[in-house]
């Protein structure tokens, strides 16, 4: 996949200099190139256990869901933008209820390791400043029953 992109953006760039194009002009092209495959890494809509309401891109909204006996991992938000238009920060308001299982909503960006962010019922709250590149934030179930609401702005 990433060969692809890369593949991909080298034609694409060739072709925005030899129309005459811009540097900040190539820039926002290969910005929304690599956002694009970004959004690929998000769990499909038809996929998720709950509701996603998007905000005013793929890394805001609200998701909710209730979930019964759930085992996976679903990618509710974020992307791989270079330099995003609504800037760097986002408010993460999240509450999580465990009935049975186990469940975490976890923040994970480029290739370091996935931070938690809540994992036992209860209640966060916080601004996190996403670094470029890759940022995704999901959760993460192991024979999980309770719920989630999330929202991002």
């Amino acid at each position: 996949m990433k060969k692809i992109v890369l593949a991909l953006t080298f034609v694409l760039v060739g072709s925005f200099m030899l129309a005459g194009c811009s540097k900040d002009e190539i820039l926002n092209h290969y910005n929304n190139i690599v956002q694009s495959a970004g959004s690929i890494e998000l769990t499909g809509k038809s996929s998720l256990q709950g509701e996603k309401e998007k905000g005013i891109d793929d890394y805001t909204g609200t998701y909710t869901a209730d979930y019964a006996h759930f085992s996976g991992t679903e990618y509710l938000f974020g992307g791989t933008s270079i330099k995003r238009e609504a800037g760097k920060e986002v408010s993460i308001d999240c509450t999580l209820e465990i009935t049975e299982g186990t469940a975490k909503v976890f923040w994970i960006s480029g290739s370091d390791e996935a931070v938690t962010l809540i994992e036992a019922t209860g209640t966060y709250s916080d601004t996190i400043t996403l670094p470029d590149g890759g940022n995704y934030i999901g959760i993460e179930c192991e024979n999980f029953t309770g719920n989630t609401e999330l929202n991002i702005e």
